[in-house]
């Protein structure tokens, strides 16, 4: 059994036992359960009835937040010409072509998110290894592939998101900083779970969500009805 802290085993006193919470009062609740000196994340898990192991059963979108997630990303483009252009007028952190693969191949990764356009995409055969184990490969799905370079910048830069199943069935994410207002967070929460569901894969008949826990970064966990 996973020991647990005296803080955090105060916090979880105040969850009551089998009862879920409406998303207003699990996250004032979430607030008081925290433990951390910092500004710590309010995360979400989200159990879900789909099975990974079936390809019209997975789960993989974006979304973005109307008050973002509190963490300003570092974007890097991999463009020329005038989408590279575009990607510095929308205000990418770093744009670039034979430099920016030249570091990336050196293991120099100083970005969060990288985005390419589809024509550009096979250039960057060469540091696959390095970018897929680190989240680091643009992938259409998680819009960092792109014909229009300059709203995914500033989409990401707003607070977009890639939410996706893993291999437990379960979608972790985040809807934003235990110092965000009240209202700001139920916002973040309901744009996601809205794009889950609109995401709900054809090969899951009847509900899609079986169970939605929030937390802080320190803290027990509460549950919400949903």
């Amino acid at each position: 059994m996973t020991k647990v802290g005296k803080k955090y085993r105060e916090g979880k006193k105040l969850i009551t036992a089998n009862q879920t919470y409406d998303i207003a009062d699990a996250v004032a609740l979430v607030k008081k359960v925290s433990y951390t000196k910092f500004d710590g994340t309010v995360e979400i898990s989200i159990k879900t009835f789909a099975d990974p192991k079936y390809n019209d059963q997975n789960i993989r979108a974006t979304v973005v937040l109307p008050h973002g997630t509190g963490k300003t990303l570092k974007v890097a483009v991999f463009a020329t010409d005038v989408d590279a252009d575009a990607a510095k007028k929308a205000g990418a952190d770093t744009v670039g072509y034979e430099t920016l693969i030249t570091d990336m191949k050196a293991g120099k990764l100083d970005f969060d998110v990288l985005i390419t356009s589809p024509m550009l995409m096979k250039e960057l055969a060469p540091v696959a290894k390095i970018l897929g184990p680190k989240g680091l490969m643009p992938s259409p799905k998680a819009g960092t592939v792109t014909t229009d370079i300059a709203t995914a910048v500033e989409e990401v830069k707003k607070g977009r998101l890639e939410f996706k199943l893993d291999k437990t069935g379960n979608i972790q994410s985040k809807i934003g900083k235990l110092s965000f207002d009240d209202d700001k967070l139920i916002e973040n929460f309901k744009t996601l779970m809205k794009a889950i569901e609109e995401n709900k894969p054809s090969g899951v008949k009847g509900k899609l969500i079986k169970k939605i826990v929030i937390a802080p970064t320190m803290g027990a966990g509460v549950p919400i009805s949903y």
